[in-house]
């Protein structure tokens, strides 16, 4: 199964939360933190390489795309 990164995503790593903020075509910026409420975290940088390495062994949380369906009324009968 591929899976394609795309900002905003949500991934779990351990006891820390990972979130995309900025996605560029070799380069990742994305957010470190151990609670997503707070919002509190470090800003970090890495290649697309390094980053597809760090998320080897975590899960996705939450993807923008699974977001707007779940929020999207259903529709009429």
């Amino acid at each position: 199964m591929t899976l394609r990164l795309q900002q905003g995503q949500v991934w779990k790593l351990g006891d820390e939360f990972i979130r995309i903020t900025r996605l560029e075509r070799l380069a990742v910026g994305y957010k470190l933190c151990r609670n997503l409420k707070a919002g509190e975290g470090k800003h970090l940088d890495a290649t697309k390489k390094e980053f597809c390495r760090l998320l080897k062994t975590a899960t996705l949380v939450s993807s923008p795309q699974t977001v707007k369906a779940s929020s999207s009324p259903p529709p009429p009968a």
